[in-house]
């Protein structure tokens, strides 16, 4: 279970707020690479989770959340944007859904950027599909 409690209308800000003083920096510089690429995208907590939305799309438009455990952040996506990076993910605990970024490691920013991209591709992707 991620680490912090949410209140029923949480904010993304908050939860950082809240959230162990060691892991700040690192869930301010993840929030600020997710913005990069998505600036126009609703954030919201969703699932106790910050999350990232177009609403209107399918799913209900969120294609990346992200949560603060213990020793990692985990970064949640469509679950193809993880299959379609699985070498660059090599070096990381992933599962279908999610990748781990230890905390004793910077985040990468640029792999962040690109599987961002990838899963609002794929939100975009379904969306044109289901029609």
């Amino acid at each position: 279970m991620p680490i912090g409690s949410i209140e029923r209308k949480d904010t993304v800000p908050a939860y950082i707020a809240r959230a162990p003083a060691e892991a700040r920096a690192q869930l301010e510089q993840l929030r600020a690479t997710i913005r990069s690429v998505a600036p126009d995208a609703t954030e919201l907590v969703s699932y106790r989770m910050p999350g990232y939305a177009y609403p209107g799309h399918s799913g209900g438009g969120v294609f990346v959340w992200f949560a603060l455990y213990r020793s990692h952040i985990s970064l949640f996506l469509r679950s193809a944007a993880i299959a379609d990076h699985h070498r660059e993910l090599a070096n990381y605990t992933t599962t279908k859904s999610a990748v781990h970024l230890p905390l004793s490691q910077k985040i990468p920013r640029d792999l962040v950027r690109k599987l961002v991209r990838a899963s609002l591709r794929n939100m975009k992707e379904d969306q044109l599909r289901a029609g």
